[in-house]
């Protein structure tokens, strides 16, 4: 048996050429089936890359939003301020200028005021502080009637929800 062994060695053509081409096609196969595995966890590889961007990303976009929540009740009292400011004082003019770059500001964050009054309530953005009696001008029972704190978004998520009066 070992000059049997011998020859095929020494001599390929001497061993049987179907030994030589089964092994030809085992190895082709372990070939193909490692390069379809590493195709395989290169395309989860790229997908986990990409996934990862997106997640940074919005991670990024948010980053600013505990921010934000601490600004958002400076912009309020400014609102309420508003309100109690004498028409024809010097001092509103300043006044309103500084709110309008605090808004300016906020909007160019991506943050934007839910609109409330006259729309029809909805929970997913708005909460319902008190139900009103129908009045004239609001006879549509479901609809905002008055804001009681302004909501918010930003980049289209809901950061503080608009605290309303709601008519029944």
């Amino acid at each position: 048996m070992d000059e049997e062994n011998k020859n095929i060695n020494e001599n390929p053509s001497a061993g049987s050429g179907q030994f030589v081409q089964k092994d030809l096609d085992e190895l082709k196969t372990k070939c193909e089936e490692y390069l379809n595995g590493w195709k395989r966890e290169r395309a989860d590889f790229l997908n986990y890359k990409k996934d990862e961007m997106e997640r940074i990303s919005q991670l990024v976009k948010y980053a600013n939003e505990e921010l934000i929540l601490k600004i958002i009740p400076i912009l309020d009292n400014f609102y309420l301020a508003e309100k109690h400011i004498p028409e024809n004082n010097e001092f509103k003019d300043g006044f309103t200028q500084i709110k309008k770059q605090l808004y300016d500001f906020l909007s160019k964050e991506g943050i934007e005021a839910i609109k409330t009054i006259g729309e029809k309530f909805d929970p997913n953005t708005m909460e319902a502080v008190e139900e009103i009696v129908v009045s004239p001008t609001y006879n549509n029972p479901g609809t905002v009637a008055k804001e009681v704190q302004r909501g918010y978004t930003m980049h289209g998520k809901v950061i503080r929800p608009a605290k309303v009066r709601v008519t029944k």
